[in-house]
């Protein structure tokens, strides 16, 4: 009898401690198939071109010094069947030299219209009021996939008198909405051949399994095959229609995938600090302290005495104070949460060019329990 109580008292005691640890474990996260991976072969294109804007209010490139936009306008002219005088030099205000880009999108055809990105390659000051002239847009492979051409916008503004100037954002950079049209169809693989190629945004073993096994789920054993930690390969109708139906609701698949690995993001360029939800810190001691140089400058006169026949002198005082805040010593974590993560960083009153270097001695120190990128 006294063993059946202590046992029932064991097996309350384990399903208490299994339903604590439960409620302590970080939450799974569900999240759609499209949104952690795409298909091989289904991207966009880079597109790039060279050519002229036209009918600026005198804000076009300097040809003197931008000798390339005479030139291009010469060779255009030309094209045209205008010839010009020989050693004629053109100095116009209204033109301007541009790269134009654009993506090409996936599945993209004949006839479609894309937006366009066209940037000063001169010395213009504003392109703002321009038209971009024809313009072939050409491909990695130097194939001509589009034909640009349109009125620039520019998101922005700028006006000058009398020397002074003003300009509200940037005037060198506009866009054509719908600017470009598709003249040429990039191929894709996706309805050839009998397996297909899933690819992860992030590679992950545990992540790759975990999609192969949902697929292979609710469509049957063998239909993915993880090849690593970021290739699947899945094997998929051969009909058309069929396929595309297959991918629709492939895409639409949710995936319950643990919490992520633990990563902290630094940007030096601009002192920003970003860590994820499985970020935590072990106990550690800091000590932050501050050093401020202050340089002041006071300036001087010397007058000379009357009749001494001597000349006023200008001169100056500096004084140099150097302060040292004392480094106090904070006791920070163990932290189980980003939040108290945050909390416990945040207590140090450190800004954020402090904060990079506090988390990578922190790193070194072993007391932070993360990946550290920085970028």
């Amino acid at each position: 009898m006294r063993n059946r109580v202590f046992g029932r008292i064991l097996w309350i005691l384990s399903a208490s401690l299994l339903a604590l640890a439960a409620l302590h474990a970080p939450a799974a996260q569900a999240e759609r198939l499209k949104d952690l991976a795409s298909w091989q072969g289904v991207r966009g294109n880079q597109l790039i071109g060279y050519g002229l804007i036209v009918g600026l209010d005198g804000t076009g490139d300097q040809t003197s010094q931008a000798p390339f936009t005479g030139q291009s306008l010469q060779s255009m002219l030309g094209q045209m069947g205008i010839q010009l005088p020989q050693g004629t030099n053109l100095q116009l205000k209204n033109v301007a030299a541009v790269m134009v880009t654009a993506q090409l999108p996936a599945f993209s055809q004949p006839g479609q219209q894309i937006d366009v990105t066209v940037s000063s390659l001169g010395n213009a000051k504003s392109l703002r009021g321009g038209t971009l002239l024809l313009t072939p847009l050409k491909g990695a492979d130097g194939e001509v996939y589009a034909v640009a051409q349109g009125n620039v916008i520019v998101g922005g503004a700028g006006a000058s008198a009398n020397g002074s100037r003003v300009q509200i954002n940037h005037l060198s950079a506009g866009r054509v909405p719908g600017g470009a049209t598709v003249e040429r169809a990039v191929p894709t693989p996706l309805l050839s051949g009998e397996f297909m190629q899933l690819e992860l945004n992030q590679s992950d073993f545990s992540t790759a399994r975990t999609v192969a096994e949902r697929i292979n789920q609710v469509f049957g054993e063998g239909t993915a095959t993880a090849l690593d930690g970021r290739v699947l390969r899945v094997k998929a109708p051969r009909e058309p229609n069929a396929r595309i139906g297959f991918l629709a609701d492939l895409e639409g698949l949710d995936i319950t995938r643990g919490t992520p690995a633990a990563k902290v993001i630094i940007n030096a360029r601009t002192g920003s600090v970003v860590m994820n939800q499985s970020v935590t810190l072990g106990p550690a001691a800091v000590a932050h302290g501050n050093l401020s140089v202050t340089i002041t400058t006071t300036p001087l006169v010397s007058q000379p005495s009357a009749f001494s026949n001597g000349q006023t002198v200008q001169a100056e005082r500096s004084d140099i104070a150097i302060r040292q805040d004392p480094g106090q010593l904070n006791l920070v974590g163990p932290a189980a949460k980003l939040e108290d993560v945050v909390k416990a960083l945040n207590a140090l009153g450190a800004t954020a060019q402090d904060l990079i270097i506090i988390l990578q001695a922190m790193k070194a120190a072993g007391a932070l329990k993360a990946e550290l990128e920085v970028i």
